[in-house]
């Protein structure tokens, strides 16, 4: 497969975790009833959960990198070439921001927004 096959692959594997990731903090937060442990439970296992069937799902077809840092980590051991690592974390950068977006036109919120923890 080539190289830009690969990172499509793996970038659409990182907007599908974050899609997940970002929806079911969203989902923990209303559905929690202001339990941020039930959320943060609710979050983490359906973070676990999609992040294992990905990579099963994507391991053949790119890696299932996913993550910029585990790109470096390849670079650094010579697993992959600098251009590929290059493809690859630029596919993580945008599927990063689509999965983000995805999420938040699913559960209809801002598609751009501050974070914002303080109370």
């Amino acid at each position: 497969m080539s190289v830009a096959r690969r990172a499509l692959a793996d970038g659409l594997g990182t907007a599908l975790l974050l899609a997940v990731v970002v929806g079911s903090g969203i989902m923990g937060e209303r559905l929690s009833g202001g339990n941020d442990a039930l959320a943060l439970l609710a979050n983490s296992l359906a973070t676990g959960f999609a992040l294992v069937a990905l990579i099963l799902a994507f391991a053949p077809r790119s890696g299932a990198h996913v993550n910029p840092l585990v790109t470096l980590v390849f670079l650094l051991q010579k697993k992959v070439q600098t251009a590929e690592a290059v493809a690859f974390v630029f596919a993580q950068i945008a599927g990063t921001l689509l999965g983000v977006l995805a999420a938040h036109a699913m559960f209809d919120v801002s598609l751009l927004q501050y974070g914002d923890t303080s109370n």
